[in-house]
């Protein structure tokens, strides 16, 4: 949850991940999430989101792009593909960079530039191409859920209130859970989201849960997600080829 380099005087992360062999393909990550005061830098929402798809994208050369804490956001010009993070914030919430991030996501889908959207990103990108996010009444689901994605069936991490209530024109659904019925989509130009977090690995979620227990979650509701992602076998690179197919295609 946060960020790790900053646009303009941001550090390449090719290198740090293994990549150092690029074709030239930009991929901006925008970080939309503030962190706990006390995250490491390898626990920034950036960070994680390169780790998690680096491996399968090598020829990318990463750039995360700390929106949530005050970086401007990127130029459609200046990168060939976006993957958006998470967020504390809902669709609804009057951040100053919501109105800004809509009007890019929109220039992306006239100019078919490819997107990848993870919790927040995922809804910020249905909401903005017609459909609709919302909070449902749920309460915090956090933790582990179970999504059935293409015929098949995955545990996956999860942390949020907020979910896709309304299908997006030219959207389709890939996977659902029995508690989020439109939880991954796939869209009419090179585009994809995710309701669940791939990029979240389970000692980060232990992690974060310990820090967020009395403080932004019940402890009771903390520890009954701690005790759900020990007992789990979340697959560390879900999702992550689909997420790399789409970010190479133009």
């Amino acid at each position: 949850m946060g960020r790790v380099g900053r646009i303009g005087g941001a550090t390449p992360l090719s290198r740090r991940f293994g990549c150092e062999r690029t074709t030239g393909m930009r991929i901006a990550i925008i970080d939309l999430t503030t962190p706990f005061a006390t995250s490491a830098p390898a626990d920034t929402a950036g960070a994680l989101i390169a780790a998690w798809i680096a491996p399968a994208l090598p020829e990318a050369r990463l750039t995360i792009v700390p929106v949530a804490t005050g970086a401007p956001l990127p130029r459609l010009a200046d990168h060939d593909g976006f993957i958006l993070s998470g967020s504390e914030k809902g669709v609804y919430d009057d951040a100053p960079w919501m109105a800004d991030l809509r009007a890019l996501l929109a220039d992306a889908r006239a100019a078919a530039q490819p997107l990848v959207g993870l919790c927040f990103g995922h809804q910020i990108m249905a909401d903005t191409f017609g459909g609709r996010a919302e909070l449902v009444g749920q309460g915090m689901v956090v933790g582990v859920r179970r999504y059935r994605i293409e015929g098949r069936d995955h545990d996956t991490h999860v942390w949020h209130q907020d979910q896709v209530t309304r299908l997006p024109p030219g959207a389709r659904i890939l996977g659902a859970a029995d508690y989020c019925p439109m939880g991954v989509l796939a869209y009419d130009f090179p585009a994809f989201s995710t309701q669940f977090h791939p990029e979240f690995h389970a000692a980060y979620l232990m992690r974060e849960l310990e820090r967020a227990a009395g403080v932004v979650l019940p402890a009771d509701v903390a520890g009954d997600a701690r005790r759900a992602v020990a007992g789990a076998r979340v697959a560390p690179d879900l999702m992550a080829a689909r997420a790399a197919q789409t970010l190479r295609t133009r």
